[in-house]
């Protein structure tokens, strides 16, 4: 007999919709495997798909599965934001939850709401590793001048390892594209599969794109789990604030036309207690998908 299981679209780190990062997220399917599971997020083809599953963990108020569409994730930020903000819009956790936890491959992630903003905190950051400043052009197809000086390319995980790229302006940014083989020389040196994070630092924060070809992600356009580290790798050169309560935006994604912003909070020094990153949703879809 045919199943209909209900899920939402939510566009994620912006307030109008077809702006930020589309996220379906589906908060009726507690039996489903995993397998099923990553093929619905193939068949949606968006960055990423979640499930709202009940708990394993006391001190959590749901489980968050997340999935590209290549394989699933320990943890993601725009699939966070977008699944607290269902999950308390549909009464799955009080609508006057002001914080609470999801729990997520890489543990707890803590929410907390204020006023039309939902902010997430940033599970532990680790530097992973140094790459060179031509391979890392090349894999972008610019030329090593195009590079911010004295500003080396590095790798940061907080959960999904990051190569984080400066250059000198929003131009060069937009410029950027990925040449696979030669990321794929990067990877095997790393022996890490990595998205790359493009950047240029601006007065608001920085101007940023993202790309993660081997999770099926040709271009993200808002990544959360990539932006505290950001703010990690932009604090470690000198490229922003470090004192508590440092703020700024990464806007995301206007180069394919998907307009993002995503806020970041630094608390403590240099992030000693916390960096969290945090935006605004659109609801775009009410939906139902059929299955055998």
């Amino acid at each position: 007999m045919p199943r209909t299981l209900r899920y939402r679209i939510v566009d994620v780190f912006t307030d109008a919709p077809l702006e930020g990062n589309p996220l379906a997220v589906f908060y009726e399917g507690h039996d489903l495997d995993a397998e099923l599971m990553q093929r619905i997020a193939r068949e949606l083809n968006l960055s990423e798909t979640a499930f709202l599953l009940p708990a394993t963990r006391k001190d959590c108020a749901l489980r968050l599965r997340i999935f590209t569409p290549a394989r699933e994730l320990r943890f993601a930020g725009h699939p966070t934001i977008g699944a607290a903000y269902v999950a308390r819009d549909r009464g799955i956790v009080a609508r006057t939850a002001r914080s609470f936890a999801l729990e997520e491959g890489v543990g707890p992630v803590s929410v907390r709401v204020e006023s039309d903003m939902l902010w997430l905190s940033t599970p532990q950051i680790e530097r992973v590793g140094e790459c060179d400043r031509a391979a890392c052009a090349r894999a972008l197809d610019l030329r090593e001048w195009d590079l911010l000086a004295d500003v080396p390319p590095q790798v940061y995980s907080a959960g999904n390892p990051m190569l984080y790229v400066a250059v000198t302006d929003r131009d060069t940014v937009d410029r950027a594209s990925v040449d696979p083989a030669a990321l794929g020389a990067l990877e095997d040196e790393i022996r890490e599969s990595i998205g790359v994070f493009v950047f240029t630092p601006t007065r608001a924060g920085a101007y940023s794109r993202m790309f993660a070809p081997e999770l099926g992600v040709v271009e993200d356009p808002a990544t959360g789990s990539a932006t505290g580290p950001l703010a990690a790798y932009m604090m470690a050169h000198g490229l922003c604030g470090t004192a508590d309560g440092t703020a700024f935006v990464s806007e995301q994604g206007t180069k394919m036309g998907r307009r993002s912003l995503l806020h970041v909070l630094v608390r403590g020094e240099r992030g000693s207690d916390g960096i969290d990153v945090g935006g605004r949703v659109a609801p775009i879809v009410d939906a139902t998908m059929t299955l055998p």
